[in-house]
């Protein structure tokens, strides 16, 4: 069995609690229903929408200044950048699509 950090185990108890718990509080609310557990999903929801959008502005700039510095680098650094810039291309792509995906999820629970 591995061992899960108490820190990790606490934020998966909690999202648990919040979105798949069907337990009432005592004032008749559902969990899912609560203030706490709507704006949890509005704020990964914007979260994820603001990283789709970012993502691929602050790689593309990323990718510009690698460029820049890959022409007045010589044969062994220029290398190097297009390490980085491969680095970056594939970073913004995880990006977006790991954003959407958490989107696309969210988007079912409202």
């Amino acid at each position: 069995m591995s061992k899960i950090k108490p820190k990790v185990l606490a934020v998966l108890v909690t999202m648990q609690v919040l979105f798949f718990n069907t337990q009432v509080f005592a004032d008749g609310v559902a969990v899912g229903d609560s203030k706490i557990a709507k704006g949890t999903e509005a704020l990964i929801k914007d979260a994820t929408t603001w990283l789709m959008i970012l993502a691929p502005i602050v790689g593309g700039l990323l990718i510009i200044y690698f460029f820049i510095r890959r022409s007045g680098a010589d044969e062994q650094d220029q290398k190097r950048w297009n390490n980085r810039i491969v680095t970056a291309i594939i970073s913004v792509i995880g990006a977006v699509l790991g954003s959407a995906i958490i989107n696309l999820i969210v988007g079912y629970y409202q």
